[in-house]
């Protein structure tokens, strides 16, 4: 805390309205004599878009994909539930977090008194207080009760930044509640250019209650009331709808599509380090790009999510899934007979068994599965330095790319809707519900008809279906432990999280022979024994060094009335 604090009170980091990156040099402007014009305050808060995140992004695909059973990644504490306070990607995630506060809060400082024009000032003002909120609203989910910063630079001149206590988890959800309505109240009801706007804090506020919703320990009818208000009032009035193909939301052309409400907004330009998305780096194939930046390829979709998708790689045919009704599927895991149109692009589309055995298609073909579990990673990728250019204009680099992340899209926003509409019960026969619910299946699954009533069961698989690889899953395991942790518990010990034997040389004969024979060498790995979860799994451990420097981290949470204790 004390590192991002000091970090936020010093930086001023600048990018344009238009691609979020450029920066006046540090000495030509300082907080005196910046934030003069509706120009200046617009650069002033785009890097809240991207810098101070950079750090999470790691932590947000184990947290989120490995810890949750979505994604198998070799050897990792967060297969195994063993993450400790030391571990790198928790620190970074953790310091990532605090800085996105402390700079939001600096921000949010030196604009208040900016001879700005009301409307922009207040739209870059509730752009600090939406990130601000967005930081908290991960921080609650992954450590519990955390300590409210709610002003940094008083922090530092009282000195007070190693003597915070933990807030109890309500109180910081109240907190992040109370931003989110300052906010809103700041935001216009539109925006251009990928910037949030009313809507798409209140896309947020409607997740932050539901969350909310269980933190006592029962569901709180009120809570889900409000989610299912805010979530329908996006749903009816921001103009915005659901792209009509899913893949399409993962694509560079789309950065800044209406479906994407909240995103983190990168580039490649390659001026400034941070600013730019790394995520191909671990997620891609080994030679996926030309940058030699690649090196997820030894990772993969666990098989429970492959599962979940009714692939079963031992019992069934490529054409079950070549073929499959959902395509999400497809536009989420790469398996055996899959092309991709929108990778390599120049090159007539990418192939992945080719890519892996094919020298003259691939000259970087290893001839091996490298994948565990058969799978690997599509969303998050950006294809090759043309794929990159085609959709964006300029080449993507080593370890740097402009391909948006989206953490709020609005098809969440509707299965919120279609959750927090069902109220305390099991199912509904809503018909509002049913439509939010209908519209995201039925993009996925043209041939799907709507039904006449959805159970949570129903909303529940269909959460991880289209949100997966999004950072998101292991998130609706805590909010739902905080009510019902046995349900929690007895799902994600019962995953498959674990890899095969033997599928190199399955796949390799299909790709020879166009045979899919399945022999008493290929199996699922049965020896790794289930991960130990228990009720307290479900908040990670501080980093280490915050607790040396502030030994409060480890006593009891105290109760801070925050709507008397803080305003904006």
């Amino acid at each position: 805390m004390k590192y991002s604090v000091c970090a936020a009170a010093f930086t001023l980091g600048m990018t344009s309205c238009e691609d979020f990156l450029d920066r006046p040099t540090e000495d030509s402007y300082n907080t005196d004599n910046y934030y003069q014009t509706d120009d200046q305050c617009i650069a002033g808060v785009n890097y809240l878009y991207n810098s101070p995140w950079y750090d999470f992004q790691r932590g947000f695909i184990k947290v989120g994909e490995v810890l949750s059973g979505n994604y198998y990644w070799g050897s990792s504490p967060y297969l195994s539930f063993t993450v400790n306070g030391t571990d790198e990607d928790l620190v970074n995630m953790s310091y990532s977090l605090w800085a996105v506060i402390g700079h939001a809060n600096t921000v949010y400082n030196n604009l208040k008194d900016s001879p700005a024009s009301e409307s922009v000032r207040n739209q870059c003002m509730g752009e600090c207080l939406t990130w601000k909120a967005m930081a908290y609203f991960y921080l609650v989910r992954s450590f519990g009760d955390v300590p409210i910063v709610h002003d940094n630079t008083e922090e530092l001149v009282n000195g007070t930044y190693n003597e915070k206590y933990k807030v109890q988890k309500a109180d910081v959800y109240e907190y992040i509640i109370m931003t989110l309505e300052k906010a809103m109240e700041l935001l216009p009801t539109s925006s251009s250019d990928g910037r949030i706007d009313y809507y798409c804090a209140e896309g947020l506020l409607a997740k932050v209650y539901l969350t909310r919703a269980g933190v006592s320990g029962t569901l709180d009818a009120s809570d889900l009331a409000k989610a299912a208000e805010y979530a329908k009032d996006v749903i009816d009035n921001s103009g915005r709808s659901l792209l009509s193909t899913y893949s399409d939301v993962f694509r560079l052309a789309n950065n800044k599509s209406e479906e994407s409400l909240i995103a983190w907004r990168w580039t490649a330009n390659g001026n400034v380090w941070t600013a730019q998305n790394t995520l191909q780096s671990d997620l891609a194939i080994e030679g996926f790009d030309e940058f030699g930046d690649c090196w997820g390829g030894w990772a993969g979709m666990s098989v429970d999510l492959q599962e979940a998708f009714g692939v079963k790689l031992l019992e069934a045919t490529p054409d079950s899934w070549i073929n499959g009704i959902d395509t999400r599927r497809k536009a989420t895991m790469m398996l055996p007979g899959d092309v991709y149109s929108y990778f390599w692009a120049d090159q007539g589309g990418f192939d992945y068994l080719h890519f892996i055995y094919d020298s003259e298609y691939n000259s970087a073909a290893t001839g091996s599965l490298q994948s565990a579990t058969g799978s690997n990673s599509v969303k998050h990728l950006y294809g090759n330095a043309q794929d990159h250019i085609d959709g964006t204009g300029v080449s993507a680099a080593y370890m740097y790319s402009s391909l948006a992340t989206h953490i709020l899209r609005l098809s969440d926003v509707y299965l919120i809707y279609a959750e927090a509409k069902m109220g305390t019960a099991k199912s509904t026969t809503d018909a509002t519900a049913i439509d939010a619910f209908y519209a995201v299946r039925h993009r996925a699954q043209s041939t799907y008809e709507r039904p006449s009533s959805i159970t949570w069961d129903d909303i529940w698989k269909e959460r991880r279906l289209e949100l997966a690889m999004e950072g998101d899953r292991w998130y609706d395991y805590v909010r739902v432990a905080y009510y019902n942790p046995q349900f929690c518990i007895n799902e994600l010990t019962a995953q498959k999280r674990n890899y095969f034997n033997g599928l190199n040389d399955l796949y390799k004969a299909y790709y020879n022979t166009g045979s899919w024979t399945v022999t008493s060498d290929m199996s699922y790995d049965t020896t790794t024994a289930a991960p130990n979860v228990t009720e307290s799994s479900f908040t990670l451990p501080f980093p280490t060094e915050d607790v040396v420097f502030n030994p409060h981290l480890l006593e009891d949470p105290i109760h801070v009335d925050v709507r008397s204790e803080y305003s904006y």
